[in-house]
This record gives C-alpha cells, sequence and structure tokens, in this order.
C-alpha cells in the first residue's frame, strides 16, 4: 500500500504546548486535596490534557481548553493555573 501524504500549510502553529498544575487552596469535595492535584497540557490548539494526581488518578482531555476545565473545577476560585515553563504568565 502507497501512502502520499504531505503537510497542511493552511493550518497554523499558533502557540508552544504549555505545561501547568492545579494549585487548590481548598477542597470542596474531600476527594482530590489541596496543593498541586493535577498536572497538564495546553495544546497550541487550546486543547488541555489534564492528569490527576492522587489514589484516584486518571487523565482527561478538554477540547475547550482551560475555561470548559476550570467550569467545572475551579470551584470558585478554590483552583488555579500555575504555568511551569518560565516567561508565561500565572492565570
Amino acid at each position: 500500500m502507497e501512502v502520499d501524504a504531505q503537510l497542511d500549510s493552511s493550518t497554523s502553529h499558533t502557540a508552544d504546548p504549555r505545561r501547568f498544575v492545579l494549585r487548590r487552596a481548598i477542597d470542596v469535595s474531600g476527594v482530590s486535596g489541596t496543593g498541586d492535584v493535577a498536572e497538564g497540557v495546553e495544546w497550541s490548539d487550546g486543547t488541555v490534557a489534564l492528569r490527576w494526581r492522587g489514589k484516584w488518578a486518571t487523565t482527561v482531555v478538554w477540547d475547550y481548553g482551560l475555561d470548559a476545565l476550570l467550569a467545572v473545577h475551579g470551584h470558585n476560585g478554590s483552583t488555579v493555573v500555575r504555568w511551569l515553563d518560565a516567561g508565561r504568565p500565572e492565570g
């Protein structure tokens, strides 16, 4: 079988992937604890891959990015994103 693949030049690279942790001041659910509870990557298209730490570790992909993730897991400001890569703003 022959495959003829070409690079699609119409897709532009918007940003490098960037690493982060989710930091919790208060554990409102009583499940994930406090401190750095998950680690993740925001990909160049805005998609987020998140790996929960702890006993019930799991990996989740958020197609709608950090806004969607924080809408579910932000707990009214009890969870913040701490960027790990140098030169990135805290959020």
